[in-house]
């Protein structure tokens, strides 16, 4: 399952629907006993739990695809949007308004010249009736999951995802008919399409406004957008200031790409070399493909099992995986903007401390020595894990400030998305190298910056991963739909 560099291979209909079934599609229900607060409720259909390869924050649908396609596609051109209960593509628009994506992206946009665009939205209710103020942080980070889900899969089939983050918003959200009050455009993904002719209106098309004919010649004409709504039950839907100035402060100066290397000054600080160095075996290679550890990914929630410890091979697999997951592309770049931290409880051959993660030398520099457990489940604002248990918990830090002063306050949507990536990257990698794994954004950041002594070097803790062993023999039923 290793990632691989990002091909030259081209997609096709058979390639893309296979990477949005793999990462938003259902797969199958699942019933487990768990630690989680719903279980009571799992084996009631109407509140069933169904299975997909991309992790989330709280909500099973919280990233919207929507595919805009030109002449070159295997359908009529126009703007679709995929359902991932139907693994289908719903018509929202006929006609071809790629030029206007095109135009949209702007000059020194990532990716491939194409007429065919994933252009990826977040309706904010769709989070925000669990997590309330807080969903902005959780839903840019399930952006991340989303798109790093796609660059795994796309890369071991030959094919690059190169995800553009800076772009005119508020023209693609006039395009999809959006509310930009309460749904965020979030990336534009351009894909290399197989039998793409660049040719001149192409330009025209991305630098004339599109409208629309009416029966009615007093009419003016109209740009063109999508004018069908989703169906809504709720006859009211709540909103939080918080979660209205994020998107306000962050959609912002959304066409001000950021120059090549400005994220340079932002990027993770290398790790002390003056603490105590604990090499690493190679890592176990990722021998599953991707569609099989993606299909196998579930959260543990309470099933981790310290008496079987993990091994050192299987801790190396997960740190390089986040690692490799921490660099998006596209408009992010190759900067390295994480830094990983491990607490190690179970790992054999390896003392209980917190360590710093060496990328360069894939080796361990110790932070502080002793078991980390009860810091661990004492931090931890639910019940709905066993911290403690764990073979190790890992946790991502990025210096949100200075990515911030680098490239404005779009690049806050940068930072999660990047911690998104790099949480599905782990979850993924612990799959192939049969470990449970789970991921959790509810613990104390204050305390972890004490305990890992990092006042002072502006780094944030932003998730904690976990990965262990899980009880064996558990009871289980699954039923696979894909």
């Amino acid at each position: 399952m290793p990632e691989g560099a990002p091909g030259d291979g081209e997609f096709d209909l058979a390639t893309l629907s296979g990477m949005l079934r793999d990462s938003y599609g259902l797969t199958g229900r699942r019933l487990g006993v768990q630690a989680n607060t719903d279980l009571s409720a799992l084996p009631f259909y109407p509140l069933a739990n169904w299975s997909r390869g991309s992790a989330s924050g709280g909500g099973l649908y919280p990233v919207g695809v929507h595919w805009v396609s030109g002449p070159s596609g295997p359908v009529p051109p126009g703007v679709h949007y995929y359902s991932t209960r139907h693994h289908a593509m719903q018509r929202l628009l006929t006609g071809d308004v790629s030029g206007q994506v095109r135009a949209a992206l702007g000059e020194g946009a990532p990716g491939p010249a194409t007429d065919q665009y994933l252009v990826l939205s977040i309706k904010y209710w769709q989070n925000s009736f669990k997590y309330n103020s807080f969903s902005f942080h959780a839903v840019s980070m399930d952006l991340g999951a989303c798109v790093q889900t796609w660059r795994m899969w796309a890369a071991a089939r030959g094919l690059a995802v190169e995800p553009a983050l800076w772009f005119d918003e508020e023209r693609l959200a006039a395009l999809l008919g959006a509310d930009p009050r309460e749904e965020g455009i979030f990336a534009v993904v351009p894909l290399k399409w197989g039998g793409y002719k660049p040719s001149s209106d192409d330009e025209v098309s991305a630098a004339a406004p599109v409208s629309v004919s009416s029966e009615d010649v007093s009419e003016r004409p109209k740009d063109v957008s999508v004018r069908r709504k989703d169906v809504e039950r709720s006859r009211t839907v709540l909103t939080f200031d918080a979660l209205l100035r994020m998107q306000e402060a962050t959609s912002a100066g959304a066409t001000a790409r950021p120059a090549p290397g400005a994220l340079a000054p932002a990027a993770a600080h290398p790790v002390d070399p003056a603490a105590a160095e604990v090499e690493l075996p190679p890592a176990r290679p990722l021998e599953t493909d991707v569609r099989t550890a993606l299909r196998d990914r579930r959260s543990s929630f309470g099933r981790f099992e310290g008496q079987q410890p993990v091994t050192r091979p299987q801790l190396a697999a997960c740190l390089g995986a986040a690692v490799a997951g921490s660099r998006l592309g596209g408009d992010a770049g190759e900067v390295p903007l994480a830094k990983l931290y491990a607490f190690v409880s179970h790992v054999e051959g390896l003392e209980p401390g917190s360590y710093a993660y060496d990328p360069e030398r894939r080796s361990l520099r110790r932070v502080k020595e002793g078991r980390p457990g009860e810091f661990l489940q004492k931090n931890y604002f639910l019940a709905n894990y066993n911290l403690e248990q764990a073979g190790a918990v890992l946790v991502p830090t990025v210096r949100t400030t200075a990515v911030l002063d680098a490239v404005g306050d779009r690049g806050y949507r940068l930072v999660n998305a990047t911690i998104g990536a790099v949480a599905q990257s782990v979850y993924t990698a612990a799959s192939a190298v049969d470990l449970g794994c789970g991921v959790a954004l509810g613990f104390d950041n204050i305390s972890y910056i004490e305990e890992l002594g990092l006042e002072g070097t502006g780094e944030a803790p932003l998730l904690i991963m976990m990965i262990g062993n899980e009880r064996p023999a558990p009871a289980d039923f699954r039923y696979e739909i894909a």
